[in-house]
């Protein structure tokens, strides 16, 4: 005889109290009900990406590190010195500091005075950004924190003697709405159990056992990043860093396996292949459409990631240019996140600074044609050169993001189609609706407003809000 079903238990006005509670407990869904995730590419790739990361679009990521001090060349001056003795290095070196001098030494230099996270947290409100990615570790190996697993070679018992990483964090966090991230190093360069594990071929892993995954779960645990942004595989497979238990732990069990979004850097052949959204490459921008969920990760200064001391103003990028960056990757669907290099001392350079506030003076007028879009059928025009699209589904309203204002007074959109009696076009900025002309199957002629520029704070892109087109 078949037992009677639970739902008819369940109504059955005999049934006992305690046995009625019991399987009521049982029919609701518990914490542990979640999706758990094997330590397998093909489990851990099938991780539905946080829905926060799609929607905020747009990031600053910050190196800051020892290689600060020298502030020269680039941020792999450590190695650019010691392992390849590029002769600008050498020379720089030579002429600068005295024989015996060791990259070492520059720790106690890294003294962070002016570092002022409350500043820097209104810095990067205001740039209108939605999150920030910090480097708690790069490639020399040096921590924003008091590692347990970086003795004498972190920020807390070198140096600024305070934690850069948990500073950072709380400001974000209470001034702010951004999303707090955190750039981790896999590797690192002169780190002796690494080189010895890359000598025997990476058969060998006392270097991720003691040192890179225990720095992981560290940060994870204390700082609960929503952003946990690998990079450095050192050349070694994903498998002698262990990123797929790494990620199965981070995605199954750790305090942060909800909102966490992670990158594509987690062993030699990861990269654009697994991991939650892809980076592929430095200053990534393909033009267009991608089938998976992408960031491009990209400089203000154009040959540096950390600050350069003798950078010039031609080597940082103009805001019309990293306004174009910005709406050609939303448009193509993925994520901007704009770096910058702070100083040895703690400061922002100026001009950095000016850069990130001219961006968020052109977000605080056209944000809504970037924030929470989704990409068009076409990612930029077919007629005007420098038009790019983006899409609100819901609302049914396109955006149609011009970066040159055209001087015949009209504008030409080869892509969207108007209907006559329906089709409306704005110029964010402008109350009045814009006059158009139905060109049939070859789009569209906007007629721009004849008004001075003094009307908008800049002139770095303008934007035209369209609803009722196909």
């Amino acid at each position: 005889m078949s037992p009677p079903a639970r739902s008819s238990i369940l109504r059955s006005p005999a049934a006992p109290l305690g046995l009625l509670l019991l399987l009521l407990c049982l029919q609701l869904p518990s914490p542990g009900d979640a999706a758990r995730y094997d330590p397998t590419w093909e489990s851990l790739d099938s991780r539905p990406l946080p829905a926060w990361f799609d929607e905020v679009k747009f990031g600053i990521f910050i190196h800051w590190g020892v290689f600060s001090v020298p502030s020269f060349g680039s941020e792999w001056f450590w190695w650019y010195w010691q392992k390849e003795k590029r002769v600008p290095y050498v020379n720089f070196m030579k002429s600068n500091y005295p024989p015996g001098f060791s990259y070492e030494d520059f720790g106690p230099l890294f003294t962070a005075e002016f570092f002022d996270a409350d500043q820097w947290a209104d810095i990067l409100k205001a740039s209108g950004a939605k999150y920030v990615v910090l480097t708690s570790k790069h490639h020399e190996g040096f921590t924003l924190w008091g590692s347990k697993y970086s003795w004498n070679w972190n920020a807390v018992e070198v140096g600024p003697k305070r934690d850069i990483v948990a500073e950072l964090a709380s400001s974000i966090r209470n001034r702010t709405v951004l999303h707090f991230g955190l750039y981790h190093s896999l590797f690192e360069w002169f780190n002796p159990l690494f080189l010895d594990d890359a000598s025997s071929g990476f058969l060998k892993n006392q270097f991720p056992s003691a040192k890179s995954l225990p720095e992981l779960y560290e940060i994870v645990n204390k700082y609960h990043p929503e952003i946990l942004w690998s990079d450095g595989d050192g050349h070694a497979p994903d498998t002698y860093w262990n990123s797929t238990g790494f990620l199965a732990w981070l995605y199954n069990d750790s305090p942060v396996r909800d909102m966490v979004v992670t990158n594509d850097r987690w062993g030699a052949d990861c990269i654009c292949k697994h991991g939650g959204y892809y980076t592929c490459a430095d200053r990534y921008n393909p033009g267009h459409l991608l089938p998976h969920k992408w960031e491009n990760c990209m400089t203000i200064d154009k040959n540096s990631w950390g600050y350069r001391r003798n950078a010039q103003l031609s080597d940082y990028l103009t805001i019309e240019e990293l306004v174009k960056q910005l709406v050609e990757t939303v448009s193509c669907g993925g994520n901007l996140l704009l770096n910058i290099g702070p100083t040895h001392d703690g400061r922002i350079p100026v001009i950095l600074e000016e850069r990130l506030k001219q961006m968020g003076s052109w977000l605080a007028l056209n944000g809504e044609a970037i924030f929470s879009t989704k990409p068009w059928r076409a990612q930029n025009d077919s007629a005007t050169p420098g038009v790019w699209y983006t899409f609100k589904p819901k609302e049914d309203i396109l955006y149609a993001i011009f970066l040159n204002w055209p001087s015949s007074g009209t504008l030409m959109l080869g892509e969207p189609k108007g209907i006559t009696g329906k089709t409306e076009v704005k110029l964010i900025g402008y109350e009045e609706p814009l006059p158009w002309v139905s060109m049939g199957e070859k789009g569209m002629m906007v007629v721009a407003p004849q008004l001075p520029f003094t009307i908008f704070p800049y002139q770095w892109g303008w934007t035209l809000q369209l609803t009722n087109v196909y």
